[in-house]
């Protein structure tokens, strides 16, 4: 959900106001996503790197989230919307761990729409963590292959991504589900965050609607 800050800064505005407005077009886009069918929906809202940024942003991040938490919680349980962090926990604080567990038991047995926030979230992190798992389990080198990585990635139980859509104009995956998105059709639009409406969502759906998915096959195969 990138440009925000461009967003807000092409307004005058703080980056902080473009971060509130991106917030605030989540829901308009949770509910397109629903009437155009979409089972399961991720949305990449802080990553491993954005610790980096100046302390005081990142700060109004978390508050945000712990926010969104607070006051749209209720509202997506009523409308079906099953909540599931992906990401590290490490590093968060207490109070929003917190919050983001009692959102995910509190959610869980929805089936309407599948909402997986990936928040302190990184594709290499996510990777190296999978092989830290996979060491502390004492499991053989010639037992490790694909399905066994895939079992312990923060995404286990869950089908890789069809369809990634990149905000901002942006022409990268910038560590965003790398293991998962080896086969994902890619969509990059100049549109900022704030700015992507139910009409842009549908515009990509259209676009990813007339391609072909060979997965390295030829198109017979693929049919």
């Amino acid at each position: 959900m990138d440009g925000n800050g461009r967003w807000a800064r092409a307004r005058g505005l703080p980056r902080v106001a473009g971060h509130r407005a991106g917030t605030r077009n989540l829901r308009p886009i949770l509910k397109a996503a629903v009437e155009f069918g979409i089972d399961i929906l991720t949305v990449y809202a802080f990553s491993t790197e954005n610790w980096e940024r100046p302390e005081t942003e990142v700060r109004h991040l978390l508050g945000l989230i712990e926010r969104m938490i607070e006051t749209e919680l209720d509202n997506l349980h009523e409308n079906g919307v099953r909540i599931r962090h992906l990401g590290r926990i490490q590093g968060i604080p207490d109070g929003l761990v917190n919050k983001i567990r009692h959102a995910e038991e509190h959610t869980r047995h929805n089936t309407r729409l599948a909402l997986n926030v990936a928040f302190n979230y990184g594709g290499r992190a996510e990777i190296v963590d999978a092989v830290r798992a996979i060491v502390s389990a004492g499991i053989a080198p010639e037992r490790i292959d694909e399905e066994a990585i895939q079992a312990h990635l923060t995404t286990q139980g869950l089908p890789d991504p069809d369809f990634i859509i990149r905000t901002g104009g942006d022409l990268r995956l910038s560590n965003f589900l790398i293991w998962q998105a080896a086969y994902a059709e890619i969509y990059c639009t100049p549109v900022y965050w704030p700015d992507f409406s139910r009409d842009e969502l549908y515009r990509a759906l259209i676009d990813y609607s007339q391609r072909e998915r060979r997965f390295g096959r030829l198109d017979a195969q693929s049919e």
